[in-house]
């Protein structure tokens, strides 16, 4: 079996990461003013949109292959993904994966610039929704 890499998607290829989440009926999708990352054995295994907003990056639509989970591909896909940043990273997500996501040093409920609040009130009407956030270290 082929090695794991994880690497931000060069524009050209951004339809293939679509395409992996149309492939296991996933609602999430590549959002086109983000970084999109992905980690690949031969083909996308997993996905994660990190988007510029106010103040920091949004991170969306993390999903992981089922036949690939429990296998700490997520987690370093995150973590390659935020390496070279110096902002805070927010994330909503469903309250059951706040463990996961604070086993990669997110914390909950996070003080969120303004519109990412709004948006966060918003999407947790019609789901539950939690905010989690990274702050990252600067180096001087």
């Amino acid at each position: 079996m082929s090695e794991i890499h994880y690497t931000q998607l060069d524009e050209p290829l951004w339809p293939l990461m679509n395409k992996f989440y149309r492939a296991h009926q996933s609602s999430m999708k590549a959002v086109r003013d983000a970084q999109l990352w992905v980690a690949r054995r031969d083909e996308i295994v997993a996905a994660l949109c990190l988007r510029p907003v106010s103040g920091g990056h949004w991170l969306t639509g993390l999903f992981v292959a089922p036949t690939y989970r429990v296998q700490g591909i997520g987690a370093r896909l995150i973590a390659e993904a935020v390496k070279d940043l110096d902002e805070p990273v927010w994330l909503f997500c469903h309250p059951d994966l706040r463990g996961f996501y604070e086993r990669r040093g997110f914390s909950f409920d996070p003080e969120l610039p303004y519109a990412m609040a709004e948006r966060l009130s918003r999407y947790a009407r019609s789901k539950p929704m939690i905010a989690m956030g990274l702050k990252l270290n600067t180096q001087s």
